[in-house]
């Protein structure tokens, strides 16, 4: 199967190398990798211009944007700038993000996934980060959640779901979608992959607040984004984001701001959740 990678970047350069090398060193290749640079103050381009010259499978994009890192909203925008670059001669499509060391057999193995069941839309594996010499789980979600650092669409699942939403909530989106079309979703978890940044280390307050507008323009609901306000705060281990995201929520609502998903997906969301949070508390 041929896949399609395509990574967002900004200000990346002590990171990207380790990330392509992991990439040009896969037992299946993948056929096109387009880095996206997305207006980067350091070297991130010549590192991917001197990967490129040796793999002629990767390509480098520019794009200019605000240095301000909204999560969701920037780095989609940048791996749609990346999409636009590519034809559709591809099995899978690929979005991962630029601070990540894949073991070899990674792509091999999702391919695999993939060949096992016409069914799976999408799969992938675990991000681990480093802790006192140690790589341990970073568990910020649930283990049949695929983390929005290393996503891998099946083509078909990919243009029915409407592709990447440009929001905070499209990694969670894109998998409930999938569940609407019926697809299967894949994890694996002896995949394991280096996360060498903790995600959301570049967070601001305002950014958080887009975690409670998140749940909102999911088609949530009240009582189900403060449950789930609850779980992440904890699993942060920090408490007081519970009432960051529950603020972020009442602002989206207050002001109209547009679901990501149809009404009929959001019932269909609504009645998902309330589902997972029955079979785990009986």
């Amino acid at each position: 199967m041929k896949y399609y990678i395509v990574i967002p970047t900004y200000n990346e350069e002590a990171l990207i190398a380790l990330t392509l090398q992991s990439l040009v060193s896969q037992t299946v290749l993948p056929k096109k990798i387009v880095v996206v640079n997305d207006n980067s103050t350091d070297k991130t381009a010549e590192i991917v211009l001197a990967f490129a010259k040796d793999n002629p499978f990767i390509t480098l994009v520019n794009k200019t944007s605000s240095a301000v890192h909204l999560p969701g909203s920037k780095v989609i925008q940048a791996f749609q700038k990346g999409l636009e670059t590519l034809d559709e001669d591809y099995d899978l499509m690929v979005k991962i993000d630029a601070d990540l060391i894949f073991p070899s057999n990674y792509f091999e193995t999702i391919i695999k996934h993939f060949q096992s069941d016409s069914a799976i839309g999408m799969a992938g594996g675990f991000c681990y980060i480093e802790k006192n010499g140690n790589w341990v789980l970073e568990n910020l979600t649930d283990k049949d959640h695929i983390r929005g650092a290393l996503k891998a669409y099946r083509k078909e699942t990919f243009q029915q779901i409407g592709g990447l939403k440009p929001a905070m909530g499209w990694d969670t989106v894109d998998e409930l979608l999938c569940k609407f079309y019926n697809w299967k979703v894949v994890t694996d978890s002896s995949l394991h992959v280096k996360h060498l940044k903790p995600t959301g280390a570049n967070y601001s307050k305002t950014a958080r607040y887009k975690q409670g507008e998140a749940f909102y323009t999911l088609g949530y609901g009240f009582w189900i984004t403060a449950i789930a306000s609850v779980k992440l705060a904890m699993m942060k281990k920090k408490p007081l984001l519970f009432l960051d995201y529950i603020k972020g929520f009442w602002k989206a609502k207050n002001a109209k701001t547009p679901l990501l998903v149809t009404q009929e997906q959001a019932r269909f969301i609504r009645n998902y959740r309330l589902q997972k949070m029955k079979q785990k508390l009986f």
